[in-house]
């Protein structure tokens, strides 16, 4: 009974295999304002620490390597949000570091998750090999096992020594690509196969961040499967989000039926004008160099606003950051906040 049919193994494999790929830069956006950029606390400031742990989950036999992001303790007792990252395929703990750095810079702690059945191995051995590793990568027993990796790891995490350090209520799940569908089925997408209900919901996440987040093909109606996922959602993309190879092809526009088959009336769609699949990864120039460096500002600024917002903070964090952006926003859409 697969939780991915085969129609989607084969879009999922296109769409997280473009990490792979050369895609071609789009031109370059218009400019942002000069001090967008210089707004961003530097990454490597002193205001939170990285730690590393090689966890392994007895039950699936299965090493599950994190990185945590962790805002520097100020000896009071005040708990922190926290995001859990699923990377995309071909990642691995250390990547999406312009956001698990800017999150913990800002108070929030940032869990990325390491996924050995699709991580950075994949590139490794016989480059002959590669196309068949990959599809691998992009089968059931993958997709399940991707989140029950977050399941677990979330569990050691607030187990452990730093547990107490996390505010419970304040708990986000985000991911990119492959790691986006990851996010969707841990926020509450529901697949139906021979009549039995694929649930895999973590009720402890109160909103998802959803980043170039590919379809689940082969179903005719995608809000069968995702009107299940009511918690705050943000779906970040752009124009040439664009996975293209000989067989395969998803459009920005897949990004953007997701938003749309979504369930919550709590939602947000931000669209760049430009970019690549790609440019959402800690990859340099991919996009356009100057149109990436901007796309990472305003990505790690919109995420941030989005979990303030969320968790009681400015209401009209999100309108400031659209206006701030705007020269480089082709689309931005958002649903009511109650």
């Amino acid at each position: 009974m697969p939780i991915l049919p085969e129609r989607l193994q084969g879009r999922v494999f296109a769409a997280c295999s473009a990490l792979a790929l050369a895609l071609a830069a789009s031109p370059l956006a218009a400019q942002v304002p000069d001090d967008a950029l210089a707004s961003v606390p530097a990454t490597s400031a002193p205001a939170y620490g990285t730690v590393e742990f090689e966890l392994h989950d007895p039950v699936r036999g299965r090493a599950v390597p994190v990185r945590l992001y962790l805002p520097v303790w100020d000896g009071s007792s005040a708990r922190v949000p926290l995001v859990v990252f699923s990377h995309g395929i071909g990642g691995s703990r250390r990547g999406y570091s312009y956001l698990g750095s800017h999150f913990a810079a800002n108070g929030i702690a940032s869990l990325h998750v390491q996924h050995v059945g699709s991580d950075r191995a994949l590139w490794l051995g016989n480059p002959f090999g590669l196309i068949g590793r990959l599809h691998d990568a992009a089968q059931e027993r993958e997709a399940i096992n991707r989140v029950m990796d977050l399941h677990f790891a979330l569990d050691q995490l607030l187990a452990g020594e730093h547990g107490p350090r996390i505010d419970r209520a304040q708990i986000v799940v985000a991911g990119h690509s492959y790691g986006a569908n990851t996010a969707l089925l841990a926020a509450g997408a529901r697949v139906e196969r021979d009549g039995r209900v694929l649930d895999f919901r973590d009720p402890r996440y109160r909103a998802a961040i959803l980043i170039s987040a590919p379809p689940f093909y082969g179903e005719t109606d995608p809000s069968r499967i995702l009107r299940h996922v009511t918690v705050p959602t943000l779906h970040i993309t752009a124009t040439e989000d664009v996975i293209q190879i000989p067989g395969y092809y998803s459009g920005a526009d897949d990004r953007v039926a997701v938003f749309e088959a979504i369930g919550s009336d709590r939602k947000t769609l931000a669209m760049f004008t430009g970019g690549s699949h790609s440019i959402f990864t800690d990859r340099q120039g991919t996009g356009g160099l100057q149109l990436n460096a901007q796309v990472k500002a305003a990505t790690r600024e919109l995420a941030l606003a989005f979990v303030a917002q969320v968790f009681g903070g400015p209401g009209d964090a999100i309108d400031r950051w659209s206006e701030r952006y705007r020269p480089i926003v082709s689309r931005m859409v958002t649903a009511p906040v109650r």
